[in-house]
This record gives C-alpha cells, sequence and structure tokens, in this order.
C-alpha cells in the first residue's frame, strides 16, 4: 500500500493572528504582568510588605481617598448631565441639535489638561478672570471660588469627561427599536412617563457601562489633578505615583509599582463587568429593518430648553476655550484685556523656539507612527473578527481591549520597568518606546470603527472577487480597503489625535531627545510662562478643529471628531 502525503498548508490567516498575538504578548501582556509580579515579589519572595508599606503612608491613603472621591462624584455629575444632553440632542426637536452634538462631542477630543489651564484661568483664587468680575460687581474682598480644591478638581473632570458618556448613551439610544415606546405612548403613557418606564430600563447596561467609563477615566487622570490639583497639595494616586518614579531609586519604583496596581486591577474589574457581565445584559432591542427612534416634541419647552442647553454649551466649552485663547495675547493676566496688554509676543516666542518646535516634531512622528501601525493592525483584525472563523480569533481582539482600558500610567511604568534592557530589550528613552506605548493605549479606538465600516460591507462583494480568480490579498486591496477606506481615515485620526498630545504617558517616557507637545505644554504652564501655555493649547485647540473638518470632509460626513 502506498501511503498518501498530506501537504501542511499554513493558512496566512493563522500567520497574521499569532503575529498580532506575539506582539502583544511582548510589548503588552508580559509588561502589565511583570508590573503585578513585581508588586508582590518585591525583592524575589512573595511578600505584601511593599503594599503595607505603601498604603501605611498618609499621603497615599489620602490620595487614595481623593482619587475615590473625585472618581465617583464625577460620574455622578457626569451622568447627570450627559443623559438629558443625549436624550435631548437625540431624541427631541431640540433647536439646534446638529451644533449642540458637534460642540459636546468635539470636547472629546481636547486633552484635559487644557481644559484645566482653561478653568484655571477662569477660577484661580488671585487672577481668575471669572472670580475678579464677581468680585468686582458685587464688591466681595475675597474670591468666591477657589479652583484649588476638591470641588475644583471634581468640576474640571466632569466638563472634560461627561462627553464619554454622553457619547455612549447617544450611541445606545440610536440602537433602540422604536416600538416599544411607541406602545407605550399608544397605551396612553406621557413622553416623560415613557422615558422613566421604558427608555431608561432598556438603557440600563449602556448607562452602567457609561458610567464605568467616566469613573475609570477619571480615576487615572493625571493633568487635570497635576494642575489643578498639586497646587493646593491635593493629591491622587497617579500625581503619588509620578513622584516616587522621579524619586528614581528601587524603593521609589517599588512604591509606583504598588500604586499603578491599585489602579490596573480597578481598571480590568470594571472592564471585566462591563464586557462580560453587561455585556450579556443587553436590554436594548434592534429591529431587522433600519430604525428610527421616535422625536418626541418638546411643545412649550422647546425654547426654553435650548436656551438652557445653549447657556451650559456657553459656559462649559465656549468660554473655557476663549479664556484659554485670550490669555494666549494677554501680557498682564492680572489686569483686563486691552490695547496696551495684548500682543502676539508669545505666539513668536512659540514659533521660534527649539524645544517647542522639536517636542512638536517629535510628537508628530510618534503620533504618526503609532497611527499607522496601528491601523495596520486594526484592518487585519477587523478582517479576522468580521469575515472568517479563524480559532481564537478573539483573543488578540480582548488583548487589545484590555490595553484601551489599563491606565496610561501603568502601561508606561511596565514598559520602563521590562523594556530596559533587563530583558533583552532595550528602548527606553527613545522614540519607540513612546510608539509602543500609544498603540497599547488607543489603538482600539482605530480598531472598532474599521470593525464598524467593515460590518457594513457585504461579504458577496467579496466572494465575487474571489470567484473571478483573485487571491485572498487582491481581494483585500481591490475590494474590501476601498470600500471601508473612510473608516480607515477615522481610524487613523482616532489613533493620531489622542496620541499627539498625550501627557500621562509621556511624562514618564521622555528623554531629553524626546521630548513631546503635551510634557512641552504642562512643563511651561507649570514651571514657566502660561501665556505660552497657552498659546500651545491654542494651538492644539486649532489643530483639533481643523483636524474634524477635514476627517468629515475626506469621509463626506460620515465620520468626525
Amino acid at each position: 500500500m502506498q501511503k498518501t502525503e498530506r501537504k501542511f498548508k499554513l493558512d496566512i490567516k493563522w500567520i497574521i493572528m499569532l503575529s498580532i498575538v506575539a506582539l502583544l504578548l511582548i510589548f503588552e501582556v508580559f509588561p502589565l504582568l511583570y508590573l503585578f509580579v513585581k508588586s508582590v515579589f518585591p525583592n524575589g519572595s512573595f511578600t505584601f510588605e511593599a503594599f503595607k508599606r505603601v498604603y501605611s503612608y498618609d499621603a497615599n491613603f489620602i490620595a487614595i481617598r481623593n482619587t475615590l472621591v473625585t472618581a465617583v462624584a464625577t460620574t455622578f455629575f457626569g451622568m447627570l448631565i450627559a443623559f438629558p444632553l443625549a436624550f435631548l440632542v437625540g431624541r427631541t426637536n431640540l433647536y439646534g441639535k446638529k451644533i449642540f452634538r458637534t460642540m459636546f462631542v468635539i470636547t472629546y477630543m481636547v486633552p484635559p489638561y487644557v481644559g484645566a489651564m482653561a478653568w484655571l484661568r477662569l477660577l484661580n483664587p488671585r487672577v481668575g478672570t471669572l472670580n475678579m468680575f464677581i468680585q468686582k460687581i458685587f464688591g466681595l474682598s475675597e474670591p468666591i471660588f477657589n479652583i484649588y480644591s476638591v470641588w475644583g478638581m471634581i468640576w474640571v473632570l466632569t466638563c472634560f469627561y461627561y462627553p464619554y458618556a454622553f457619547i455612549t448613551i447617544s450611541r445606545a439610544m440610536e440602537k433602540m427599536d422604536p416600538s416599544l415606546e411607541e406602545a407605550a405612548r399608544i397605551s396612553g403613557a406621557s413622553p416623560l412617563k415613557t422615558l422613566f418606564t421604558v427608555t431608561i430600563p432598556m438603557m440600563t447596561p449602556s448607562l452602567i457601562a457609561a458610567g464605568l467609563l467616566v469613573f475609570v477615566t477619571a480615576a487615572s487622570c493625571y493633568g487635570i489633578p497635576s494642575i489643578i490639583g498639586a497646587p493646593g497639595q491635593i493629591h491622587t494616586v497617579t500625581t503619588r505615583i509620578i513622584e516616587f518614579v522621579h524619586i528614581g531609586n528601587e524603593e521609589g519604583i517599588i512604591d509606583a509599582t504598588t500604586l499603578a496596581v491599585f489602579l490596573m486591577i480597578i481598571a480590568n474589574l470594571v472592564l471585566y463587568f462591563s464586557t462580560f457581565v453587561l455585556g450579556k445584559k443587553q436590554y436594548i432591542t434592534m429591529s431587522g429593518k433600519s430604525t428610527r427612534p421616535t422625536i418626541v416634541d418638546l411643545g412649550k419647552w422647546r425654547t426654553p430648553l435650548t436656551i438652557l442647553v445653549s447657556i451650559f454649551a456657553f459656559i462649559v466649552v465656549i468660554v473655557p476655550f476663549i479664556t484659554v485663547a485670550l490669555t494666549s495675547v494677554t501680557i498682564n493676566m492680572g489686569k483686563p484685556l486691552n490695547a496696551k496688554n495684548f500682543s502676539f509676543r508669545f505666539w513668536q516666542q512659540m514659533l521660534t523656539r527649539d524645544s517647542i518646535l522639536s517636542s512638536t516634531i517629535n510628537s508628530l512622528i510618534a503620533a504618526s507612527a503609532a497611527a499607522l501601525i496601528g491601523i495596520v493592525i486594526s484592518c487585519m483584525m477587523a478582517y479576522l473578527l468580521q469575515r472568517t472563523k479563524v480559532k481564537g480569533r478573539k483573543l488578540p481582539d480582548f488583548l487589545i481591549t484590555v490595553g484601551s482600558g489599563t491606565p496610561s500610567i501603568a502601561i508606561a511604568l511596565a514598559l520602563i520597568m521590562t523594556m530596559s534592557g533587563k530583558f533583552g530589550i532595550n528602548i527606553y528613552n527613545t522614540i519607540y518606546i513612546m510608539i509602543i506605548a500609544y498603540m497599547i493605549k488607543y489603538m482600539l479606538m482605530g480598531m472598532r470603527t474599521v470593525v464598524s465600516g467593515m460590518s457594513q460591507v457585504h461579504p458577496s462583494l467579496e466572494e465575487a472577487s474571489q470567484i473571478s480568480g483573485a487571491s485572498w490579498l487582491r481581494m483585500i486591496k481591490d475590494v474590501t480597503a476601498p470600500l471601508i477606506m473612510p473608516s480607515i481615515v477615522a481610524g487613523i485620526f482616532l489613533i493620531f489625535m489622542p496620541s499627539f498630545y498625550e501627557l500621562t504617558m509621556s511624562t514618564l517616557l521622555y528623554s531629553s531627545h524626546t521630548k513631546t507637545i503635551g510634557f512641552e505644554l504642562y512643563n511651561y504652564q507649570t514651571y514657566h510662562s502660561q501665556q505660552i501655555a497657552s498659546v500651545l493649547a491654542t494651538a492644539i485647540l486649532i489643530f483639533v478643529l481643523i483636524v474634524n473638518w477635514i476627517l468629515n470632509k475626506i469621509t463626506k460626513g460620515k465620520f468626525s471628531i
């Protein structure tokens, strides 16, 4: 008998998936696991002594308390703001809905530390514009507001993290089948009763997920606590971690590690709950056909509610950004802006200082590299998830999700500890470690966008291409890629923008020749010139608006930031 030989053919899809998994294992999973292991094996043997020592410090205990208090309060107020706004903008006949939606969503892409700077200009107890105005109007001897407080931090955190909940809730509302609400209305229920008895119960998992997202983001924030809290000696876990790292010795690193593990555990518990628990409790119903939620007629309340939303948008969105822009052309911050106090000298200084120009170039290079590499991986992952049944394809998706949900400060610290030559890879103090950090944190945003785009391309188009004799790669190149190009472009920008102005990871990973624009802005705000910091912040705001406009034009209105 002759034995038939079976030729083994290695599927390229397997190669792609294993390559992505290998990349994530090396640069994400291993560093984060090592961070955790190092916290309980600080000297090579198992012990909780590091935790006992760190958490016995009064300053650290207070920092944890401040973190939890500010995060919980931000979540409460953020949801209190986000849900009514999402409902009014998405489900009613409110005037100017498109304008309001754009304003609230764009705020999502503005660096939080820019928001901290803006409110610092308004509510500084000595020279805050709003404080000085109120003092003058009412003849007060003392300022009414003090931004350097826990409530000041909560206010700023709420102003810049409620958009996270707004976007999440808005998307959930768009998926709702209107038939249940219509049935309630036919049965005689008022719009308000329908909202509380039908809409909110159906959206419960999405509401909880939105709240958890705001909580984790606020708890892991560094820019706002460092600018608002630090001057008032109000520390959080993130600011304490940075302080311990800057000590520079082994004990400081271990102390930073234990605090970072605290944040990482909380974030991953929240991620697990929202993904695997709430994900199984999806109460939102979707019909097989395109649905359009019922628009609620506000009647006599249409104009008053439009005015109320306009006031909110003016105070929370427009006033802070205008204040930053005006500060950039103000010579003396303690005096009113007039002809004598107006100058573009700080803009000229920004354009001529080598440190700022080199930092901008570094940010452009790192963000562009992270976006391009990230979008390539995102496209491959999107195809594996949407078009194949390769076993294990959900593993890299899960790992990318974990990376995105991990606090930035934990990612940076983990990379420092593992990518400094100890395990054969030494990219510390190089731009490569920043690129990797940005990819780990922000790649999910690009991948989800591409997955969404690919889900709208019918598989029959690709099947027709393969029947005609096109290879798998040729089919991707000639059929799939052109159809999802708007999603790809949007994904590139969604990775690029937060990477460009990133602060937390850059603060830990920078070297003398790899400083970024985010770190440069923070440095000027904290130690040098607040006017130049305002110039940089204004430039970033303008850049965000320009990018949003370009993205809107390229994708023909399908995607915008």
